[in-house]
């Protein structure tokens, strides 16, 4: 039987506790992040998964305390798995960003450009260490953020500009760039 044997032991069952690892850390950083946006509906799923995925990994690890090669792969698969679901939660672009602009240029060209391509845009005269400058904000999806950074290294490259997460935001002009998730923080923000 192939479990009883030293292949199964010191290579298959080490490559699954590796892979249960790597798929329960990652479903676990979706889930911090899902609830750091308040996703009411999908963090408790994520969370479900990802308890179960780690209760399979960690039977394992306690049926075979022997095997330092199953501690090795535990831990080898809890770090890709961070790096995994980090990697995950970069290309779904999830969530809303603020991009604050500080300008002491001539804003108009930037802020047009902006407009033009569907950005609400606020500004603001204010008064910086170097004297008066334009305070322009956008809240943006993150999948814009490319886009709206290299608008602003085009137009102003010497701006001051930051951007933050933004938890909620109602009554706004956001373009239409689509995530994966975009249908289904849709659904949540109508809940």
């Amino acid at each position: 039987m192939l479990v009883d044997t030293p292949l199964f032991n010191w290579f298959v069952l080490p490559s699954l506790i590796f892979l249960a690892r790597f798929v329960d850390v990652s479903i676990g950083t979706m889930r911090i992040i899902s609830v750091s946006r308040d996703m009411r509906l999908l963090a408790p799923i994520l969370g479900f998964l990802e308890i179960m995925v780690w209760l399979m990994s960690i039977r394992q690890i306690f049926h075979h305390l022997n095997n330092p090669f199953y501690y090795l792969a535990y831990g080898a698969g809890f770090a890709s798995g961070i790096y995994a679901g980090m990697w995950i939660e970069r290309k779904m672009a999830m969530g809303l960003r603020v991009v604050r602009i500080i300008t002491r240029l001539d804003a108009t060209d930037l802020i047009q450009a902006l407009r033009e391509k569907g950005f609400g845009v606020t500004v603001a005269d204010a008064e910086g260490n170097t004297g008066p400058v334009k305070v322009i904000y956008t809240v943006i999806k993150r999948a814009a953020i490319l886009e709206v950074t290299a608008m602003i290294a085009s137009f102003n490259p010497k701006a001051f500009y930051s951007i933050e997460d933004v938890r909620a935001a109602s009554e706004g002009n956001f373009t239409n760039h689509s995530s994966l998730f975009s249908k289904f923080l849709s659904f949540e923000k109508k809940r």
